[in-house]
This record gives C-alpha cells, structure tokens and sequence, in this order.
C-alpha cells in the first residue's frame, strides 16, 4: 500500500486441541490454527484470506482442512460478471413489495438465520496465560445467513382432487421456456422471409444489443426501491470507529439489535450477546483504517453497512473492504423481518457495492463469501453466486467451482488444483529471514535465535511461518516473548 508503514503484530497459537463444530455438532471435531493480531494491515489480511485464514474479532483462524470434520475453503464470487439467478431476483422483488405496498411475506420461512459456529465455551479457549485477551478464540465461521430448507408438506393451502388423468384429446403440456424458444426462432424466420435475405448474413434490420444484454444487479435494485412508497429504505456506510459520529450515535442501537437477532435467531442467552460480547466480535478489528491514492474514497478497513428502515436499523452487514476485495464478515437483523430473506438481499447489495468501489479502484473486483462448506448441504448456498472460485487448500491457486464440486463430491477433502508439479508460490523457504517483536525490537527471526543462544520455539515458528507464507513471514511481526 501506498505510504504505509505500519506493521501487523500476531501472537501464534498453533492448532492441536480440537473444538465443537458448529455444523455436524461433533464435540472436538473441529480443528484450526490461529492467532490474536493486535494490530494489522490490511494488504496483510487480504494475503492471509488468500492463504485460507480469516478473522473473528481480532481472533484469525486458518481451519486444518486435512484433519477438521467439516472442511471450509475459500470462496469468492466475481463482482463484475455476478448477474443474479431467477431465485436472487425472486428475493429483490418481495423486498420492492414490501417497500412499496409495505406487505411482509406471509408464510415465508426463507428468512435464512445464520448458521453462527461457535467454536466452544470460552473455558476451552483459555490456552494461553496472558495478561491480554488471547483467551478469546471464540469463533463464528460464516458471515452470511444461511437458507432455512425446512419445508411443511402438510399444511399446503392447495386442494387435491382425484380425476381421470390427462385428457388425450388436448396437446401435451410444455413447459414455458420451450414454449419462448419456439416463438422466438418462428419470428427470427418470419423476419428472415420477409427481408428476403439469411439474417446470419445480413440483416436487414438488425436487432437493437441491448435487447439481448442481461438486466444488469444495479437496476434491479433500484426496482426494489421505488420512489413513492409506503416504507424508506436506506443503506449507510459507517467506519468501525468511535471517533466517528455515525458509528458513535447508532451503536447502542446496533448493540441491541445485535443481541435481539441472537437470541431470537440462535437462542442465545443475554450474556452471551452481551455489548461488551458484540464490541469484541463484531466492533473490536485489527484492522487500520487506510487510505490510498488508487483506493476507494472512503478508504479501507471494517465497516458497518447499516440499513435504516423509516429511520430505525433493521439489519447490520459487517464488511472489510480490502486491497482486492470486499469481505463479508457477519449479519445481523430484526427477527420480524426474516422473511425478507435479508441475509440473501445484503449479499445482492454488497455485490453491488463491490462494484461501485471498482470503478474507483480497479483492482477491486471480488467479493468474498466466506468459507464455502460442501459437507454441510445447508452452507451450499455461497456457491449459488455465479461465478465463483474455491481456493485450492494447497496451491492457494483460485479454482472455479464448478471444476471443484465433483472433487468434493467424492471426498470431503480435495486438492482443486490438478497439476501435480503445481505448488504454493509463497511457500516458506528460509524461516530465519521471518521477523519477530522481542522486547519491542523487530529482528528476523534468525538474529533472535541466536540472541535467545538456541530457541526452543522453532518448530513453532516454523509452523506458523509455512502456514501464513514466506511474504507474509518477512512483513508480519511474531511476538515473542
């Protein structure tokens, strides 16, 4: 980044004690390496994101994908070329009802509460003796909200009758879209007779192109806005910061509906969505704040997509804007509203944001899911924003997912990449050129240990520097102590 001259500083915690899975409920199931950054650079945590690691809080974790029960990779969804499937505009027309009508959904359950994956109790966490809050490896593995697929068969408004079956003497029912096709190819061949010459060759009267362009997101969101309405929906932008105004003003607003969404939608209990529990998770980042002159205007860093509802928040999408992509981070929202399937709308939204930020800083293209867990059919849904990539857990090459499903299909754990001679391009290659914060001097890791005459701690520096990458390991400060 431009001017920086910041450091990112980690503490290590390893990864060898296993931990509740949140989504096949396996008590010690779930492994991941991690460590507390006190501070980090945000061109630092976008390598790290493209390294499979990713944060709660000030907590970043990098799941053990060979060893853990439900394996978690990558996945990022191309902004630019996103254009929203028939079930994506379905979401974006019942958000333009109610703006506009100012009706809720009625027996709709597809308000997709997020699948929160706790990592334990705080008690299990408590690893390290530390007179700092290295004890809270509490972590929430997905940022978006997951489809409820539960489905009541029996309670179908529709009558069922018995007949006779299909009458012979009618035509045999077709499908619509068979049905378009058909008209369409008889009109370009009416079109075709009656100029007198092939259309392939040329047409005399050549359709308009942007008849065949796809309605891009943005215009569909602006349908689901329209002007004279019965309810005014907004979307603000606010820094993670309580120097801000914005932020400072809303937070106790934003705290409780935080803490109203986890106990309605995860049954929590109240202490454990308390406003010091909501600080830590969702407003405490070790991200700084950074600006650049190819940069978006409002900056990099965490941010808090805020959406005001006839002037109250009725949902919060908690954001990192990075070097190259938007990352989502969690989502939280007032029950009353599920049906309004609100985490599938915020992604369509910030989609869309993504976007925007492009045409200010052009390498900022993508927008990141999250983890994409195949095993758990219920996280399928990030796969659905077309097109994607899963990242290749050991090449750390990006992988469309449509060459990744059949690998997973047939195991829970793959390699995408399937060239044999591939491998990691920032693989660690010489750990004493790492650096390391002793006693508030930055040194490589090679200068310390001689210092230290034999330090004990090179398997685990070693350990921590292959994970995170040899580039990472010489700008990443390793405290020790």
């Amino acid at each position: 980044m431009a001017g920086n001259k910041s450091y990112t500083i980690v503490e290590y915690f390893g990864g060898d004690d296993g931990y509740r899975c949140g989504y096949c409920k396996n008590q010690i199931g779930n492994f991941s390496h991690g460590m507390w950054s006190h501070t980090m650079t945000v061109q630092d945590y976008q390598d790290l994101i493209d390294r499979g690691w990713r944060r709660s809080g000030k907590y970043v974790y990098k799941p053990i994908l060979k060893k853990t029960c439900c394996p978690q990779y990558t996945i990022r969804c191309h902004a630019l070329k996103f254009q929203p499937s028939k079930s994506h505009k379905k979401i974006l027309k019942k958000m333009s009802k109610f703006i506009s009508k100012g009706e809720l959904p009625k027996g709709e359950e597809d308000g997709e509460s997020i699948l929160a994956v706790w990592a334990g109790s705080s008690s299990n966490l408590r690893k390290h003796d530390s007179q700092c809050l290295l004890h809270r490896r509490l972590i929430l593995s997905d940022s978006k909200s997951v489809p409820n697929c539960k489905l009541n068969l029996f309670n179908c408004s529709r009558e069922w009758y018995t007949g006779m079956g299909a009458d012979p003497s009618r035509p045999i029912c077709r499908k619509a879209k068979d049905l378009r096709k058909e008209r369409r190819l008889q009109k370009d061949q009416m079109r075709q007779h009656t100029d007198g010459v092939s259309s392939i060759v040329s047409p005399a009267h050549p359709a308009p192109t942007h008849t065949n362009q796809p309605k891009p997101l943005e215009e569909f969101i602006n349908e689901s806005l329209p002007e004279n309405s019965s309810h005014c929906l907004e979307v603000r932008l606010v820094p993670v910061n309580f120097e801000d105004p914005q932020f400072a003003v809303s937070y106790e607003q934003s705290a409780a509906l935080y803490a109203r969404y986890q106990m309605a939608i995860h049954g929590d209990d109240p202490s454990e969505c308390s406003e010091s529990e909501f600080r830590r998770f969702l407003c405490d980042s070790p991200l700084e704040a950074e600006y650049s002159p190819d940069g978006p205007e409002v900056g990099y860093g965490s941010f808090h997509q805020q959406y005001w509802l006839d002037g109250r928040i009725v949902a919060v999408g908690v954001i990192d804007i990075l070097p190259t992509c938007v990352s989502s981070v969690y989502l939280y929202y007032h029950p009353d509203f599920a049906s309004l399937s609100l985490g599938s709308y915020s992604a369509l939204r910030e989609i869309a944001f993504t976007r925007q930020l492009q045409k200010q800083s052009p390498k900022l293209s993508y927008y990141y899911l999250g983890f994409y867990i195949h095993s758990c059919p219920k996280m399928r849904y990030k796969g659905q924003y077309r097109p994607s990539d899963l990242l290749c857990p050991e090449t750390y090459i990006w992988v469309p997912i449509e060459r990744c499903l059949p690998h997973l299909e047939n195991s829970r754990y793959a390699r995408f990449n399937q060239d044999p001679d591939a491998g990691d391009a920032r693989v660690l290659k010489d750990v004493g050129r790492a650096l390391v914060l002793y006693r508030r001097t930055v040194m490589p890791y090679a200068a310390y240990s001689r210092k230290r005459k034999g330090s004990s701690d090179e398997t685990e520096v070693q350990q921590y520097a292959g994970l995170v990458g040899q580039d990472c390991a010489e700008r990443i400060l390793l405290y020790r102590s």
